[in-house]
């Protein structure tokens, strides 16, 4: 991206343009930053970069949803109750053996599917994995805005059982990430952030793409950080929560895949570039759709 500077008579006009190839041609999108450069430069810059991803992967994703919507419309409801029961099992385990759950994939689903504790896992791994999907099922039945008051009764359900004094609670304390140089936001920073953060989600609610939107809500709550635990679960179920209300196909971030999932969340982070993540959560968006979709190729 640059900045070029126009004169229009005695006046000069600052514009942030930004080229990229698409179907063998070369385009440009810009964006008008006034007669002077704002302060908030960085954030036009990562705006920018959103409505890129959205040109460039936007026809492509839109068909993952049509063959998606197509082909769950070719089933009998009993399947696709079936077909969501697989996905909650597969995301719940992924998502809770990310934060360091000790159970395996079939002792989800038998736990999950047909009530069989597992004998030899810790208490908090069991009922963080009950109250997981019995979360995850809830949000996508009920019709909650996602507001901050819907974020705490999330987390507060999840962790009731295993963390009481954390749960459904905005922190009060610095904290870290463990093997990360990303250090969160300090506790007194946290109100004025969400308060951001859900003037935004309404904003853009409407004007950006629903996947792009989704991977925006994961990445930027879970930058805020707002609980002492849990942010990555909590801010993984807002990702699908998106995607399922703009009703596109939802996404797993399997286990087996969290360094890059971790690299890429801490390089967007650490460098305040959006578009890191965004590029990986759309490549793997594509990637579990791709019974329906072919990639489309990125040159930017």
């Amino acid at each position: 991206m640059e900045i070029q500077a126009r004169r229009r008579g005695r006046q000069t006009y600052y514009y942030l343009t930004h080229s990229y190839r698409e179907g063998g041609k070369v385009r440009k999108i810009e964006r008008y930053l006034g007669r002077t450069i704002p302060k908030n430069l960085d954030s036009i810059k990562d705006d920018l970069r959103v409505e890129l991803f959205s040109r460039q992967w936007e026809p492509a994703l839109d068909r993952a949803q049509h063959e998606y919507f197509a082909n769950l419309r070719k089933m009998p409801a009993t399947i696709r109750e079936k077909e969501l029961d697989t996905f909650s099992t597969k995301f719940t385990y992924n998502s809770n053996r990310i934060e360091g759950s000790s159970l395996t994939f079939r002792e989800t689903a038998l736990l999950l599917g047909e009530g069989i504790t597992p004998s030899d896992r810790p208490f908090t791994d069991v009922q963080e994995t009950l109250a997981h999907q019995k979360v995850f099922r809830e949000a996508l039945r009920g019709s909650p805005r996602l507001d901050l008051e819907t974020l705490l009764k999330w987390h507060e359900e999840l962790f009731r059982q295993t963390k009481p004094r954390l749960a459904g609670r905005i922190r009060e304390y610095r904290v870290g990430i463990s093997g990360s140089a990303f250090e969160p936001p300090t506790p007194i920073e946290l109100d004025s952030l969400l308060q951001e953060f859900f003037s935004w989600l309404r904003a853009s609610w409407r004007t950006l793409h629903p996947v792009v939107l989704a991977a925006l809500v994961h990445l930027r709550l879970v930058t805020i950080h707002p609980f002492g635990d849990g942010n990555g679960r909590v801010t993984r179920i807002a990702m699908n929560y998106v995607l399922y209300r703009k009703r596109y196909p939802m996404v797993d971030i399997p286990y087996t895949r969290r360094a890059g999932y971790y690299r890429a969340l801490e390089q967007a982070q650490v460098m305040q570039d959006e578009g890191v993540f965004v590029r990986w959560f759309l490549r793997r968006y594509l990637e579990e759709n791709a019974q329906r979709v072919r990639k489309p190729r990125v040159t930017s």
